[in-house]
């Protein structure tokens, strides 16, 4: 292979990220979907949701009337020397009903509080869905950006190989000396070295991809653009302070908390509730000893009434109950805006570095084009003798750089963005348009399916995992596909 050829493929190696794959090519809104129906974290925060869904029953229990049945079977077995008619037995059966009617407002706001939670619950579960996509999207561009540099340093070792034996015939014809030998030839130890390192974090990538998407990544296109992508640092502030959802979350919680307090407050006020009851004893001809006859042997009997509780003196209780709550509430409240200057300061970090990023990748592309054009002329006046073997080195050393990190400017510059738009709220399923096959998940189905039941033997399918393993995929290896050369579709 001749270092023209070689330098060819260079390009094309150096080119990945901006060009267009194969239409055979896995794409990042296939591993999108695969990670958004098979990731078990992503699974087990929907589970986690469903569960806190179930908070809002729990509470709306308390004021609902209960109904019990209690039976208890006594033996006598040693009676009283003043008893004469005392049974020997009996079988109590007592059915009570009770209805709540007052409890100063403690059902009412613990159930406000729970449905707070439940749309903080499905505010996290919104970021826990973008989160999962900002790691499949950098997971992808890693494939990507290590491929890259693992042909990269593939191609410079054979380009050092080729080097190495020109200047090996020169050394044997008189026209170099010994020293430019061994000049090539530490230059392709290091970078043999370097392409050994290289493949390890190849590989390393790809099983980065296999944990989060669920599959082994095969030839890989280019990203789609990014859409929506804010046009000012002020307008990324703004969005993200609307839509935000972990801000979302921190606003639901403290709303929460407040309801909380009044809860803790209802400790000192009355409660009424209204009861009934029946019972029904039979005492198995037992009751009057010799005279049993006289006496009724089973008897049935019933009551109904209010009941009110007043709190006279608990100890301190309600009012401790309430300054905690106050307390977390206040905690509540702090976390708000500590989640609000937390994005602002991301927001404003990300866009800078996704800014910086597009500005790298236009010096990275000047230097690139720099690098080869010095490259080639050095070459030239290396045949010529005005330049030496270390010289020529150098200039393909820097090329190597120029490429290598253009290719990871574009890398950053697209996880930057994606990052950027997670933040603005604007980074999942819904926003991205992906084809999931089926209706995109939505938590609020299962929260109007069970905020309601009441009936105690309700019950859901048994447990069971829904997302994919990942034990049958061969481990990642470093192969590394053709590259396409500038300009190839």
């Amino acid at each position: 292979m001749t270092p023209g050829s070689l330098m060819m493929r260079l390009a094309g190696a150096a080119s990945l990220l901006a060009l267009a794959a194969p239409a055979a090519a896995d794409t990042l809104q296939e591993a999108l979907v695969k990670a958004y129906n098979t990731n078990p974290t992503l699974e087990a925060a929907r589970a986690n949701q469903r569960a806190n869904d179930e908070n809002v029953a729990i509470q709306r229990a308390q004021g609902l009337p209960s109904s019990n049945i209690v039976a208890t079977h006594t033996e006598f077995l040693r009676q009283s020397a003043n008893s004469f008619n005392a049974p020997e037995r009996n079988l109590g059966v007592t059915a009570q009903l009770l209805v709540p009617v007052y409890s100063g407002g403690a059902v009412r706001n613990g159930i406000k509080a729970a449905e707070n939670r439940v749309e903080a619950g499905q505010a996290d579960l919104r970021n826990s869905e973008s989160v999962l996509f900002s790691q499949v999207v950098a997971a992808y561009m890693d494939v990507l950006r290590t491929e890259a540099l693992a042909a990269l340093a593939e191609n410079q070792v054979s380009v050092l190989r080729t080097n190495l034996e020109a200047t090996s015939d020169r050394y044997r014809i008189g026209d170099l000396t010994i020293t430019d030998v061994a000049q090539s030839r530490s230059r392709l130890a290091v970078a043999e070295g370097d392409f050994r390192t290289s493949q390890a974090n190849l590989i390393a990538a790809r099983e980065a991809y296999a944990r989060l998407v669920g599959s082994a990544p095969g030839e890989l296109a280019a990203p789609p653009p990014l859409p929506g992508l804010p046009d000012s640092v002020g307008t990324a502030i703004v969005t993200a302070l609307e839509n935000n959802p972990n801000l979302i979350a921190a606003k639901e919680r403290a709303q929460a908390a407040g309801y909380d307090t009044k809860v803790a407050g209802a400790g000192r006020l009355p409660t009424v509730g209204l009861f009934v009851n029946g019972q029904y004893s039979d005492f198995f001809n037992t009751l009057g000893g010799p005279v049993s006859a006289q006496f009724t042997q089973r008897e049935t009997t019933a009551n109904a009434g209010v009941r009110v509780t007043i709190p006279l003196f608990q100890g301190g209780l309600p009012a401790a109950r309430q300054r905690q709550a106050g307390a977390r509430e206040s905690a509540a409240l702090e976390d708000v805006i500590a989640s609000e200057r937390q994005i602002i300061a991301e927001t404003r970090s990300t866009y800078s570095n996704w800014q910086a990023a597009q500005e790298v990748i236009k010096s990275a592309q000047a230097a690139v084009d720099a690098a080869e054009l010095s490259l080639e002329g050095v070459r030239a006046e290396n045949t010529i003798g005005n330049r030496s073997i270390l010289d020529v080195l150098n200039a393909e050393q820097e090329l190597v750089q120029a490429r290598a990190q253009l290719v990871t400017a574009r890398r950053n510059a697209y996880v930057a963005g994606f990052n950027l738009l997670a933040l603005m709220g604007k980074a999942e399923a819904r926003d991205l348009n992906l084809d999931t096959g089926g209706p995109l998940y939505d938590p609020s189905v299962n929260y109007e399916r069970v905020r309601d039941r009441i009936w105690d033997w309700d019950r859901d399918p048994a447990p069971e995992a829904k997302s994919t393993r990942t034990v049958d995929i061969p481990p990642a290896d470093a192969t590394i596909g053709p590259q396409l050369l500038p300009g190839e579709q």
